[in-house]
């Protein structure tokens, strides 16, 4: 790990970052640059204002998407602000390209402020064909991406929720199949009441799930506690139908699906003998996982995933994110609906073949080829329904 660390420190301090940004036409002439610029520009834009939908016809807002930040929550290193939180961005959008051809603009704010954050979001889109919004804490992130997805008519979509979501949902689909298990009849414990953790029991919810119990860290989250988070008054409302008190043990007992995104080793091993029969366990936390995977063997889990890729079946929001967006671009969609999100969780689990399925093999590998042509085919195909 010191290794790849040291590597990533040089490699961008050689480059001066992941990204770079190139003319698709060639400036090498007089013509060339009349057609680039003045006077030929002056056609182009008055063709805009003629008509501004014409703008996707003409300008790169149709393949350009804006990676928004405020640094108050990224990756496993939390509220490190704007400036260190740009590597993360420039990574994110070096992934959109290598995968997808999606253009992205890293953007760090320098605010935490929901309000500022919604009104610079706002002032930005007309130069973006949709908006990523990336490591934002919790709850904050929930209202700044209902109230832009409202106001905007470009997609917004909140990785560190949906990103995530989409990936945990495909794995089920596979895992579900080899356990022989019916979505709509098992009992899901998503550990983890931040915004990964509220997204994931929303997606499940709406794939067919009907038993979702979410844990944070004061216990099993209930409509009927007095001392409930404002930020969880929703999904309690959607959860724990019968008001289950206790904590992750508790929540465990006869569980068929575990779904960590939350702290290192909070997963006993003994507390899986009483999960149902072929128990699935995906511990996300990173970089240390809610239970190591071998342990999580030895206590009887029947399938394992994590977060990790020195581990079988890595769940990678890289899996989801580039696809989603080459879909809902190349579609001209306004919003990344429940639909699509569900298909794209369909699409990635549809690359294991059932002759390729198994216990330690249950989701693609994010080099796997193909990978964001299908998400991509699904989106366009669910909004298009």
């Amino acid at each position: 790990m010191s290794d790849v660390k040291e590597k990533a420190l040089q490699v961008s301090k050689e480059k001066g970052g992941k990204i770079e940004i190139n003319s698709k036409v060639k400036i090498e002439s007089m013509e060339d640059l009349a057609i680039a610029y003045t006077p030929g520009v002056a056609a182009v834009s008055s063709a805009i204002a003629e008509n501004k939908e014409d703008v996707y016809t003409y300008t790169s807002k149709r393949n350009l998407v804006a990676v928004v930040t405020d640094g108050s929550a990224v990756l496993g290193l939390g509220n490190i602000g704007p400036e260190a939180a740009i590597p993360v961005m420039e990574g994110k959008a070096a992934l959109f390209k290598r995968f997808a051809d999606v253009d992205a603009v890293p953007i760090s704010l320098d605010t935490n402020d929901v309000e500022e954050i919604i009104s610079h979001v706002k002032a930005i889109a007309p130069s973006f064909g949709g908006i990523n919004l990336e490591d934002i804490s919790a709850p904050r992130c929930f209202e700044i991406e209902r109230r832009l997805k409202e106001s905007l008519d470009i997609p917004v979509f909140h990785d560190d929720q949906h990103g995530t979501a989409i990936v945990v949902l495909a794995g089920i689909y596979n895992a579900l199949k080899l356990a022989d298990k019916k979505i709509d009849e098992v009992k899901v414990v998503v550990n983890g009441g931040g915004a990964a953790g509220v997204a994931i029991s929303k997606r499940l919810l709406t794939a067919g799930v009907k038993r979702i119990l979410l844990v944070d860290k004061e216990g099993i989250v209930s409509s009927d506690n007095p001392n409930l988070e404002e930020r969880h008054e929703e999904i309690a409302s959607m959860t724990n139908q019968d008001n289950i008190k206790g904590d992750l043990q508790e929540a465990l007992k006869d569980a068929d699906v575990f779904v960590g995104v939350s702290a290192p080793n909070v997963l006993k091993k003994e507390w899986i003998s009483s999960m149902n029969d072929k128990p699935i366990i995906f511990a996300m936390a990173n970089p240390e996982p809610e239970i190591n995977p071998q342990d999580a063997k030895d206590g009887g889990a029947f399938i394992v995933g994590t977060g990790r890729s020195d581990f079988p079946n890595q769940i990678n929001n890289v899996l989801a994110f580039p696809g989603i967006f080459r879909g809902a671009l190349d579609a001209r969609a306004s919003n990344i609906t429940d639909d699509m999100q569900i298909a794209a969780a369909k699409g990635i689990a549809s690359v294991i073949s059932d002759e390729e399925l198994s216990v330690d093999n249950i989701i693609p590998n994010v080099f796997t080829p193909g990978v964001a042509s299908i998400v991509a085919d699904s989106v366009k195909h669910a909004k298009s329904e």
